[in-house]
């Protein structure tokens, strides 16, 4: 599974840092920072998912987020704190949120599931581009036309491709909150 990511552990507990790096890097390739500046300085376009505590010193983990968010980054974060949510979280670009202490498999799950929304958000976007113009094309131009256009045809088999694509996916998601988080994705 470590073609499919990159995790970047963010956490100022060395040793839980670690920890959660050992769970995760049979599966995933996993870098570590333990504060918020070496976040920084580590993250890249390579990094699929950021697991990120709130409370640290120096750059706190909403600081370090503010931060990737405005850098561009195309990850996923998931806070992994001690801190109870409250309603600051509603403006916060995160994608999901774990409350410490964390099990090795809620962790798994976790940087799975955010995994898979975000390959799903690229994917139903990829087929909803596609459909457009397939629809597009149908208006504009005539039966025949359409069927002696091998580009045409290709892209046919493309979003019946995508389609399955979506449809598998959806039928995997494990919960109604996995569904919705790739909604909120999109």
């Amino acid at each position: 599974m470590s073609d499919e990511g990159h995790v970047l552990v963010v956490d100022d507990e060395s040793r839980l840092a670690d920890l959660f790096a050992a769970w995760l890097q049979s599966d995933w390739t996993v870098e570590t920072a333990y504060d918020g500046d070496s976040a920084l300085e580590t993250i890249s376009n390579d990094v699929d998912v950021v697991l990120l505590d709130r409370r640290m010193p120096g750059l706190s983990g909403d600081e370090v987020l503010s931060e990737i968010r405005d850098r561009g980054y195309d990850c996923r974060v998931v806070m992994v704190t001690a801190v109870d949510p409250d309603f600051d979280i509603i403006e916060m670009g995160f994608d999901d949120y774990l409350v410490k202490p964390v099990s090795r498999d809620e962790l798994i799950t976790m940087v799975e599931n955010v995994s898979t929304r975000s390959a799903y958000a690229a994917t139903i976007q990829d087929y909803y581009a596609l459909v457009s113009k397939k629809a597009l094309l149908e208006s504009e131009k005539a039966d025949r036309e359409l069927e002696d256009h091998g580009e045409y045809q290709e892209l046919c088999s493309r979003v019946a491709e995508l389609e399955t694509e979506v449809d598998d996916t959806v039928a995997g998601m494990s919960s109604h909150d996995d569904f919705v988080g790739a909604f909120q994705d999109l």
